[in-house]
């Protein structure tokens, strides 16, 4: 049986901005998203029974319908007038319900691997586009790197590739946060600074140092007062010598900039206190 592998890679936000609400219901958002190298591996596989199945490494996440994946997977054979029979298997490493796309990862992966294992020649462009029936992150997860997003997060501006950063990743194990209440409970009044995404854009081949002045993410005025320990861990994280320290995404992962291993590693042992899931990752460039 042919076999196809495709790796999904997290995503973290350098910038996030709310521009207001859409009379779809979704939130206009500004964002400047990155890839880093925390990923989880995506196997497809063909199968002699007709039909999609999920299987992961990650006991009650659910394997039916609703998983990303499978929607992914239907959404594509939809299109392409195919009758599937593959099984996916998830070996997930991307932390969940974190704010670093993990679920949006594995959706736009499977929409990579079944373009090949089906022959289909779909441009990136095209996966983009049909990957937005889905969800707001899988374009952006489609071929990664460095972007901004706009719209509901489907409209994509292509960069070019930032200068190698290292990142520590922190996360409160157990703690899930959800995206849909993060933004139902947004309040703009409550915004004290914004990201500058046009100084960010300017900055980006300067490297992260140049970039930190102007880097921020609105949802951390709705997820922090909820789950203080957030702020906890970013200030662990400067004091043990992170240059910047920010929430991803609707949270609750952390995530800081360091210069080096040793000073991400002081990082990661100054928050023993804490329990967390943490890496230690980089950032890297868009998919080839």
């Amino acid at each position: 049986m042919k076999s196809i592998r495709e790796n999904a890679y997290a995503k973290i936000n350098l910038g996030l901005n709310i521009l207001g609400k859409r009379e779809d219901g979704y939130h206009e958002v500004n964002m400047l998203m990155q890839t880093v190298s925390l990923k989880d591996t995506v196997t497809i596989t063909e199968a002699k029974e007709l039909g999609i199945k999920i299987k992961t490494n990650i006991p009650g996440l659910s394997c039916g319908q609703d998983n990303l994946a499978y929607k992914a997977a239907k959404l594509l054979a939809d299109y392409a007038k195919i009758s599937p029979s593959i099984s996916i298997s998830l070996n997930k490493k991307i932390f969940m319900a974190a704010g670093l796309a993990g679920g949006s990862a594995d959706a736009a992966a499977v929409l990579r691997g079944l373009n090949r294992l089906w022959n289909l020649n779909l441009t990136i462009e095209q996966l983009e586009k049909l990957s937005a029936k889905l969800g707001s992150d899988i374009p952006f997860c489609i071929e990664g790197g460095t972007m901004q997003a706009k719209g509901r997060g489907e409209i994509l501006t292509k960069l070019d590739d930032i200068p190698e950063a290292l990142v520590v990743l922190a996360k409160p194990k157990g703690l899930e946060v959800s995206t849909a209440w993060v933004y139902k409970n947004y309040n703009p009044r409550r915004v004290i600074k914004t990201p500058d995404i046009v100084q960010l854009k300017r900055n980006l081949a300067k490297g992260m140092h140049a970039c930190t002045p102007y880097m921020s993410n609105v949802l951390e005025t709705v997820t922090i007062p909820s789950n203080p320990i957030i702020a906890q861990i970013k200030a662990t994280m400067l004091s043990a010598g992170a240059y910047f320290a920010l929430m991803s995404g609707s949270g609750p992962t952390v995530f800081a900039f360091c210069d080096d291993e040793a000073i991400a590693q002081n990082i990661i042992n100054a928050l023993t206190d804490f329990n967390l899931e943490t890496a230690i990752v980089k950032t890297l460039g868009r998919k080839k």
